[in-house]
């Protein structure tokens, strides 16, 4: 199985809900794109986060040092993003492939992250409550159905906003896997401890 991590933003969970899937599945991890903190990326994180012994962290197509869309970092680093050498790696494992941003965020002047998610990719929407995050929820899911990718399901990331999930889910009628609560702080054991209740969801996928 392989699940593709996009956010319906920048900043809403989307490393968190990664490290909880990777860890759920002991799934190998791959972020094609790395934007910034390069001696601190999401690869790093997702090491520091999971507990079992049988995930690879893959390395990306491309590390930009930059904190910035990855057309910009890119253009900075004096180089372009080629989709074309965007190779997935090969693995036996369940894969968890994480965006970057959302998936209209630019990867050259012609491509953005939705042109990586590939015919077999399932897609894991992550949406975190903010004035017109229905609107951002609803428009990310609705372009992803517009290209026939199958959407696998939704992970609400903070606290609960019960009027905003209904609406969302009714609206899509994609299937909720899970709500990572507004923990005070990530560590193995709160990875591992969601990671035990949104196992069977996504074993269901």
């Amino acid at each position: 199985m392989k699940l593709f991590i996009t956010g319906i933003s920048t900043d809403v969970g989307k490393t968190i809900a990664s490290a909880i899937i990777t860890e759920a599945l002991q799934a190998d991890y791959w972020k094609p794109v790395q934007a910034g903190d390069l001696e601190h990326s999401d690869s790093h994180k997702i090491r520091d986060y999971i507990s079992n012994s049988t995930t690879i962290i893959h390395e990306n197509s491309y590390r930009l040092h930059t904190p910035a869309s990855p057309h910009l970092a890119a253009r900075l680093d004096g180089i372009t993003i080629d989709i074309q050498k965007i190779k997935e790696p090969k693995t036996g494992n369940h894969l968890v492939i994480e965006g970057a941003g959302g998936i209209f965020v630019p990867l050259n002047d012609t491509d953005c992250v939705l042109d990586l998610i590939q015919e077999e990719y399932k897609v894991i929407v992550v949406s975190r409550h903010y004035l017109g995050s229905i609107n951002h929820t609803l428009l990310t899911i609705e372009a992803l159905q517009n290209r026939n990718i199958k959407v696998a399901g939704i992970v609400f990331s903070g606290d609960e906003n019960p009027s905003s999930e209904e609406i969302i889910l009714q609206k899509t009628g994609v299937a909720f896997l899970g709500r990572i609560e507004e923990e005070p702080y990530f560590d193995k054991n709160v990875i591992r401890y969601y990671a035990d209740l949104f196992r069977g969801n996504l074993l269901e996928l």
